[in-house]
């Protein structure tokens, strides 16, 4: 068995011996049936050697006349502590030389005495091709009969089929082709309702590129998925980006590197927690076949390449790629950006893309003026006043966009904060006709209002409701009386983390963008909540539990009343 193939019993090994040295806890020195166990002294090793050299690395020694958790000034905990993924100490002929968080023997004062588990103990059977005892009671276990599990998803779902739904346009006109780019935060999800509503005359969605770097994790692709499935629209790849903003990937080993700036997302509070159940509605939507799959192809970082190459999840270059190649003749391309810049700034760097970009609206950023002192929306950064989550996030990639020669439409803080009201948008659903989507949109909204009534700790909430802004400004109703002004912006990349992420006005190195600088609010919350209510390209399956019902019953005995024809 290869090294890799065995990382993944470790945990059900570690199980295994301590469930059968608790059962045989009569024994002192941990005897048990997997395992050769012995006593040791042993610590975490959180420095580097020379032990007791304060360059001002080690939080434990430095400022303190007394070392923290009187650790001793030339213990193995004294030393050069990893300041990063490219610290140069750490750094020796292009190999790794630190050893922080490693365990290891010592005899000082610093040493814990541990029983450790030293050896796995081998097969009895000597004949046998399992050679680890534990292998053969992992087995025995997992194969009997008793407390075995009830139910698979077939017996469960005894018409249990996986459908793509994609539509039939017939001969209707294709809109302006657009690929959106969102990390995923409750109001992307909102903002990817309208869009897929919108007549496939004004907008055609083409692709979704995931971002990494904002407020979801990866796997949340999976209500994505569910989403698109929802709306009969299983056609549209959707590309996963990469994990790192710009410049924070390790350049050998680009799967690990630095969160310099994605630490301020914060895992609840409408974070990571929050965003991949979208608040547990995520588990309401109908299941759709496709799913969130990790690299597996070795040249991807993966450890193994696997028998079924169409099973990769796809990059978001890789969904850029495809919508270039079938674009038609002379046609060009909008983005729309609702996450941080990441994705947007590498594809400006493949070869000829901007001349097949028509245009970019990015959803962010605080323009910072004289005559403007309200505040960014960084509250996990206090120290940082002005800037705003999506060019925090990925400073570098903004800073790339704002310098590269694409046109930018900027839909900032400022005037997303004019669309924020929870009790309006509410009010204008209720009286809206019901269809799938918009009762879906307007539970997720309550739940997010409701939220930031009852705890502070989600007092932000209306920060995702102004996202939505970005998608009906690309779409251009005129009833809604759009005002734009040019502007020359620059974002600052460099400098403390105080300044990183602002937009200001320079004069001198500004790019000229335009600026959305008003708009009809009282407008924007009826061409939204009409355009969820509308029948025509409605939701394909209401919900999971309607999906239930085509895989628990007989199929000529479902009537799914609301499907439309697209």
């Amino acid at each position: 068995m290869k090294c890799w193939q065995q990382y993944c019993m470790w945990d059900s090994f570690l199980v295994g011996v301590a469930l059968s040295t608790m059962r045989n806890s009569h024994n002192h020195n941990g005897e048990n049936e997997f395992a050769e166990m012995q006593y040791m002294n042993i610590t975490v090793v959180t420095s580097n050697k020379p032990y007791g050299a304060l360059d001002g690395s080690n939080p434990l020694i430095t400022g303190y006349s007394i070392p923290k958790f009187n650790v001793h000034k030339n213990g193995v905990h004294s030393g050069h502590v990893q300041m990063g993924m490219q610290d140069p100490f750490c750094l020796q002929k292009g190999k790794g030389k630190c050893q922080d968080g490693y365990t290891k023997e010592d005899t000082g004062e610093d040493a814990v005495r541990v029983l450790v588990a030293v050896k796995a103990k081998a097969s009895h059977d000597k004949g046998s091709s399992l050679g680890r005892e534990f292998y053969k009671s992992f087995l025995n276990v997992i194969n009997s009969p008793e407390r075995s599990g009830r139910f698979d998803i077939r017996s469960q779902y005894p018409n249990h089929k996986e459908v793509l739904y994609k539509p039939d346009f017939g001969k209707k006109m294709r809109g302006n082709p657009i690929v959106f780019d969102m990390d995923m935060s409750a109001g992307d999800f909102l903002a990817l309702l309208y869009l897929l509503k919108l007549p496939v005359e004004l907008i055609n969605l083409k692709g979704i590129l995931i971002s990494s770097t904002g407020w979801a994790t990866p796997a949340t692709i999976d209500v994505v998925y569910d989403i698109l499935h929802m709306m009969g629209r299983d056609d549209i790849p959707v590309g996963l980006g990469d994990a790192f903003a710009v410049g924070q990937a390790n350049p050998s080993f680009t799967a690990i590197g630095d969160c310099k700036y994605s630490k301020a997302i914060p895992h609840g509070s409408g974070g990571y927690l929050d965003s991949d159940t979208l608040y547990g509605l995520a588990r309401d939507l109908p299941r759709s076949p496709r799913r969130y799959t990790a690299a597996n192809f070795v040249k991807y970082g993966a450890p193994r390449d696997i028998e079924n190459p169409e099973l990769r999840q796809p990059s978001a270059q890789d969904v850029w790629k495809s919508v270039v190649e079938y674009l038609d003749p002379g046609s060009k391309i909008t983005i729309l950006t609702n996450g941080p810049l990441t994705n947007l700034a590498q594809i400006l760097g493949l070869e000829n893309a901007s001349s097949v970009i028509q245009g970019v609206y990015i959803v962010g950023g605080h323009i910072g003026n004289v005559y403007d002192n309200s505040k960014g929306n960084l509250f996990t950064v206090p120290l940082n006043k002005f800037a705003e989550f999506n060019m925090f996030l990925d400073p570098l990639a903004a800073k790339e966009v704002f310098t590269s020669s694409v046109g930018i439409i900027l839909v900032p803080l400022q005037m997303q904060r004019r669309v924020s009201s929870f009790s309006t948008i509410l009010s204008r659903m209720n009286a809206t006709t019901q269809t799938p989507e918009l009762i879906f949109a307007r539970r997720l909204l309550s739940r997010l209002w409701q939220l930031q009534q009852q705890h502070y700790r989600y007092h932000h909430m209306d920060i995702f409701l102004g996202e939505i802004l970005g998608a009906v400004t690309l779409a251009g109703n005129p009833h809604l009386n759009q005002t734009f002004t040019s502007k020359p912006l620059k974002v600052l990349a460099d400098g403390d983390i105080t300044v990183i992420g602002e937009i200001t006005i320079d004069e001198e190195q500004g790019k000229q963008v335009k600026v959305l600088e008003n708009i009809n609010s009282q407008a924007y919350y009826d061409h939204f909540t009409r355009v969820l209510g509308d029948h025509r390209q409605s939701a394909v399956l209401a919900s999971f539990y309607e999906q239930e019902r085509l895989w628990t019953s007989r199929p000529e005995s479902i009537n799914i009343g609301h499907n439309q024809k697209l």
